[in-house]
């Protein structure tokens, strides 16, 4: 694991979030997977535990529109409806466990990356279809 994930991964322990309430996505997956590099951790969290975040970080949101995203520096919490995920709960649950924390599998992110449709998006999907593919 390189040094900048490694560095994120502690900042985000230290948030202590109870694990079954939040599942880490976007493009940390691949960073824990070591598929690519990575610049920040984008969280999804159900809707209590984002309800108790917003409470304790008032000064950190960020409003996009009707979204209401908690930026903790390079982490982002993302409210349940915003995540693009249509079952939080199921894919916590199903989440992959990687040094003691919850990753979106890979196939489920591969599902969100298509609906987000950017560029990016698209590279990420080919990287992680040649991961899967060599395993």
């Amino acid at each position: 694991m390189n040094k900048k994930i490694k560095n994120l991964l502690g900042k985000f322990k230290k948030l202590n979030l109870p694990d079954g309430q939040y599942v880490i996505y976007g493009s940390a997956p691949l960073g824990i997977r070591g598929i690519r590099e990575i610049h920040d951790l984008d969280v999804a969290v159900t809707n209590n535990l984002y309800q108790r975040l917003l409470k304790k970080y008032p000064k950190q949101e960020k409003k996009d529109k009707t979204k209401r995203f908690i930026k903790l520096g390079k982490i982002e919490i993302i409210p349940p409806r915003c995540s693009l995920i249509r079952n939080i709960k199921r894919t916590i649950s199903s989440a992959d466990v990687i040094e003691g924390l919850r990753f979106v599998k890979l196939r489920d992110l591969i599902k969100w990356k298509r609906l987000m449709g950017r560029d990016k998006d698209f590279k990420d999907i080919k990287l992680i279809e040649e991961f899967l593919n060599k395993k």
